[in-house]
């Protein structure tokens, strides 16, 4: 009996780490080809049409450097909330910034402002249950996003790791900050995290509420709308901004297909910030293909100083070829790297929540704000300028010249990937 008993829960086991593993959604399987530049008006059509929701214009952007700006950006926001406040995130954790969002959050609820904060349940994990029955107390409806449940167990793998925050529908902010003590500071020792994150005023406002509440419904079943959600937006900028998103419930492939598709129409320039690079086949060939054409890529990720081990060791053992072909890798040095952003020949950047790895582009829920403006790459781009410069770059013949030990590791590792 109890060798049936064993045989069934292994099976059950077995099946849920298969469910949560594999994706049903078919991947994308080849290459894609060639067919226009990045600032053809036919990579904007697709870009808009084919995979993403409306380009509009009309709208100002923001650039918030380190925890030193961007939270005083975000509860200045907050504090000024008359109508709504929508808050999605993976991190939430209990400390200083976690108290002082709460407190003001807490202070616009009870003013009357309905107050929405939807929370990963993994990322938000670490939350001191007094912090988050506090802010209930006040009013402010807070779900976390796949609690574990008996009807949802093949679902905990699919996180919502997005940053989106808006405040009166009007005002949006995202990037690749979480709400906790390690991203304070100006990242100016190991123990403050060097980010960005970005505000926008515009019409693209109501597309990052229109991504907020795409999970919303999914993890409350309630549709929130109307002009407190939703009001008459005119221009505030001259800029051009889409906010893409992607989920394996709806569309797990979009982010992939839009990271290839802007790395495909490269004709100059690549220039990549993230914080968990571990490439798959895919990219790495788009990648190598966009490098023998001549453009110059660049990339930083994190160096000795990085939460998670294991993803550093298995995007290394990724590198071989990327640095044959020309590809420029830097680890950055002064603390853990988390920022997100992609700049395509002077002309797109892509910035938010989405690493350059299989657990973004296949498992969890993403968003990124795509800017196509000149000056706001360029603004960017002396932004990426800094952060090489506290970078060490990796030739390939230090890449070769790796232990054994480290090489056999590293391999071993990155045969997780598809959980990276």
């Amino acid at each position: 009996m109890f060798s049936i008993v064993l045989a069934v829960l292994c099976t059950l086991l077995i099946t849920l780490i298969v469910a949560n593993f594999v994706t049903g959604e078919k991947k994308i399987q080849a290459s894609i080809k060639r067919l226009y530049p990045i600032r053809d008006t036919q990579f904007l059509r697709s870009m808009g049409m084919l995979l993403g929701p409306a380009i509009l214009q009309g709208n100002r952007i923001r650039h918030y450097e380190n925890g030193c700006e961007i939270f005083p950006a975000m509860l200045e926001a907050i504090r000024g909330a008359r109508k709504t406040i929508t808050f999605e995130t993976y991190i939430y954790w209990s400390g200083r910034i976690g108290n002082e969002f709460a407190e003001a959050l807490c202070e616009r609820a009870r003013a009357g402002v309905k107050v929405h904060l939807l929370l990963d349940w993994v990322g938000s994990i670490s939350m001191d249950q007094a912090l988050l029955a506090k802010m209930l107390d006040a009013g402010i409806e807070c779900v976390r996003y796949h609690k574990p449940h008996w009807y949802n167990i093949t679902r905990m793998n699919n996180r919502t790791h997005r940053k989106l925050l808006v405040i009166d529908g009007r005002i949006g902010f995202t990037g690749g900050v979480g709400i906790a003590d390690h991203w304070q500071g100006n990242a100016e020792s190991p123990a403050e995290w060097r980010d960005s994150h970005f505000s926008v005023e515009g019409p693209v406002a109501a597309e990052f509420q229109a991504v907020f509440l795409d999970n919303w419904m999914k993890a409350e079943g309630r549709v929130l709308h109307g002009g407190d959600y939703f009001p008459l937006l005119s221009p505030q900028g001259e800029k051009a901004a889409q906010m893409f998103s992607s989920s394996p419930s709806s569309g797990s492939e979009s982010m992939h297909l839009m990271y290839l598709l802007s790395i495909t129409a490269a004709q100059r320039s690549i220039r990549l910030s993230s914080s968990y690079f571990v490439p798959e086949a895919l990219a790495i060939r788009a990648l190598v293909k966009a490098a023998r054409r001549g453009v110059r890529i660049q990339i930083i990720i994190p160096g000795e100083y990085i939460d998670a081990q294991s993803v550093r060791r298995a995007s290394r053992a990724r590198w071989g070829r990327l640095l044959a072909a020309g590809i420029e890798i830097y680890e950055y040095k002064p603390t853990m790297y988390h920022c997100k952003m992609l700049i395509v020949d002077d002309f797109m950047v892509s910035v938010g929540s989405t690493n350059f790895d299989n657990r973004s582009f296949r498992l969890n829920d993403e968003a990124n704000l795509n800017v196509y403006d000149e000056a706001f790459a360029l603004e960017m781009t002396e932004v990426f300028e800094r952060d090489l410069k506290q970078s060490e770059r990796v030739t390939l013949k230090k890449w070769r010249a790796r232990s054994l030990v480290e090489k056999i590791w590293e391999r071993s590792i990155s045969f997780l990937a598809s959980q990276m």
